[in-house]
């Protein structure tokens, strides 16, 4: 049963500015001198006293106010009776000041005192000056003070809420940021909610299964693992994945950024991850999970010119001491996300500190139909949709962006007033992804629209005569983002690539341009991003895959990412030459293959492009009555692809 235990109020600093209010306002109105009271009057009691010959001196005070001090025998009367108080002793008061008031103009006041001394009145009048010196010090201190109120301020402001409601204290700065997800309220995902990653899922049970049931390995001498590492892709799931890991083991969950760690203060991250495990530890067993840990987790010691990096490094070396340093605790599982494993330190990828990385990949064809299925249970679809129909248009595409998918198509099938969103709205939605929105408004001239037409029909062409190049099923010249036309392909989901694949897909590429070339016997500017594409698989054969006779078995490739090519080349100027050399020679043969299958089929080329300039879409259908059947077996994938050549 918990106990209550009583807590002491908490101190308000606000007592204390405000009495140092009262006692700066205190002294703004009373000076030196001032602290013995008197009774108030008027002018017109004053010249009353004055006539009567009461006044025995009156003391005109920092130019504005006037003490009045009155005779003995004045006092002795009625007349005076609260002036005159007396004492303990019975004892009249003669010290005075008697009364007081304010006057207006001094020199008035001034005259009146002359007039009456002219009548022979038995009185004195002197001036003083009385300053407020202790006031006039905290004026000059009162800069200093100002500057102190802001820091103090901006200091609460930066503090937050990091030190979870602690009073606004200004040393919560260095207090860990962490979201605390409590086990029985906040965490509700658990696996059945994370659809696809089953590989990932498989990897990470067992942490579950430690966090649950310890003594189960334990007793076998085992050990339970201090870390995760989630690399993948981003919108793959990583981080859902790991609420899922915190919902099913049941136990707190601390997340945050690598970002959170990072402060213009020097020491405050290592402060914040300090006090993140501390408080991690005080609700063992817990799983901390940082996401994006690259922000804090990069290799240490590189392009540290200017020292600007020491107190990252500093913040990376308390998180390794925290992980795996002396007095770590073992119930903390450190759980991290990142899509950029290949800058992250060495120290912090051993074992000890995250003992594994589970890969998160993009999903295949069953994982995504699975993903489908969570993402439409929202929406108000018709009944005959085909999920299996939707998997197979989004290869490459991760968990995110099949949440954009469903997304796009309710938003499209709700633009044109439906009551369900179709199989159509979901195609017009991986366009809009992928290629992006429709531009039939876009002002081309005829010309121009004969060019695209030949140069799309050319990549049409050209893909459905190659046994390797992916199977072509939509080809369009209607303007779709920065594209004046686009050619639909299909790929095939492929875990290796062979060089006659490569090379297919290549001279398909370089299609359309090939078109242009025999038609017109010019060339545009409408085949830069074909030229990009087909450089870079060259390059890529040459220097990375060792699909090259001249270069040989060799790639230059550096899968740490330590190599710095804007700086030094991992091979000779030789050798470069020889790369630009085969990069062109490969690119060039290419081309040339594919003018070669214009030429033979100008005929049919001509009829695809008329179709074109007449319909501006055409499909599977028209190719194969146009050009027939492809020439060997083609793979069983038909529908509309998201990938594209412009």
């Amino acid at each position: 049963m918990s106990k209550k235990l009583s807590k002491s109020p908490n101190f308000n600093p606000y007592w204390i500015y405000g009495t140092i209010i009262l006692i700066l306002l205190s002294l703004s109105f009373f000076g030196e001198g001032t602290i013995q009271a008197s009774n108030k009057t008027n002018t017109s009691d004053f010249e009353k006293f004055l006539l009567n010959g009461d006044i025995d001196k009156v003391l005109i005070q920092n130019e504005k106010i006037a003490k009045i001090f009155l005779k003995r025998e004045a006092l002795e009367r009625n007349e005076h009776r609260i002036a005159s108080k007396k004492n303990l002793l019975g004892q009249i008061n003669e010290s005075g000041p008697h009364y007081s008031f304010e006057f207006g103009d001094l020199k008035l006041f001034q005259e009146k005192l002359e007039k009456a001394r002219s009548r022979n009145l038995d009185f004195q009048y002197e001036f003083v000056t009385v300053e407020n010196k202790f006031f006039d010090i905290i004026l000059s201190f009162l800069p200093i003070i100002v500057i102190i109120g802001v820091w103090i301020f901006i200091m609460r402001r930066m503090s937050g809420n990091a030190g979870g409601g602690a009073g606004g204290q200004i040393f919560n700065i260095g207090k860990s940021k962490a979201k605390l997800f409590d086990e029985k309220k906040d965490i509700k995902i658990t696996f059945k909610d994370v659809a696809g990653l089953e590989g990932a899922k498989e990897e990470v049970q067992e942490i579950v299964d430690f966090l649950k049931n310890p003594k189960k390995y334990t007793i076998l001498g085992g050990k339970i693992p201090k870390g995760a590492l989630l690399v993948g892709q981003p919108g793959t799931g990583k981080t859902l994945l790991a609420k899922a890991v915190a919902g099913e083991a049941k136990v707190p969950f601390f997340s945050l950024s690598g970002s959170d760690f990072v402060e213009m203060f020097v020491g405050v991250g290592a402060s914040r991850v300090r006090d993140l495990f501390k408080q991690a530890k005080d609700k063992s067993p817990s799983i901390i999970f940082i996401d994006e840990i690259d922000a804090i987790g990069r290799a240490r010691g590189k392009n540290n010119f200017t020292g600007s990096n020491d107190e990252r490094e500093n913040t990376l070396n308390q998180l390794l001491t925290e992980m795996d340093g002396f007095g770590t605790n073992t119930n903390v599982i450190v759980l991290a996300a990142t899509n950029r494993a290949d800058v992250l330190d060495k120290a912090l990828m051993r074992a000890g500190r995250f003992d594994r990385q589970i890969y998160v990949d993009l999903p295949d064809l069953r994982e995504r139909k699975e993903i489908f299925q969570v993402h439409l249970k929202p929406l108000k679809k018709t009944k005959t949709l085909d999920i299996d129909f939707l998997a197979k248009q989004t290869p490459g595409f991760s968990g995110a962006d099949i949440a954009n998918v469903c997304n796009e198509a309710a938003l499209i099938a709700a633009r044109k007033n439906r009551k369900n969103v179709g199989k159509q709205d979901f195609l017009d939605a991986v366009d809009r992804i992928v290629g992006g929105l429709e531009k039939k408004n876009k002002i081309i001239s005829q010309e121009e629209k004969k060019t695209i037409a030949f140069h799309e029909a050319g990549h049409a062409l050209v893909s459905w005569l190659l046994e390797f190049a992916a199977p072509l099923v939509k080809v369009t010249i209607v303007p779709r983002g920065r594209s004046l036309g686009a050619a639909w392909y299909l790929p095939e989901e492929r875990m290796i690539v062979r060089t006659e694949q490569m090379l297919d897909e290549m001279c398909a590429t370089l299609g359309g341009r090939a078109a242009e070339k025999i038609i017109f016997n010019k060339i545009s500017t409408g085949a830069l991003s074909d030229l990009e594409k087909v450089t870079q698989q060259a390059k890529a054969m040459v220097t990375v895959y060792g699909l090259n006779d001249e270069i040989g078995n060799i790639t230059y490739y550096d899968s740490s990412g330590q190599s710095d090519y804007n700086f030094s080349k991992p091979y000779s100027e030789e050798t470069a030459q020889t790369i630009d050399k085969e990069i062109s020679k490969i690119v060039e043969k290419q081309f040339t293959r594919a003018c070669k299958i214009i030429k033979t089929h100008k005929e049919k080329l001509d009829k695809l492009a008329t179709k074109l300039l007449e319909k501006e879409v055409i499909f599977k259908d028209d190719l194969v009555k146009i050009l027939g059947k492809r020439p060997f077996i083609e793979k069983n994938n038909t529908e509309i692809p998201p990938k594209k050549n412009n």
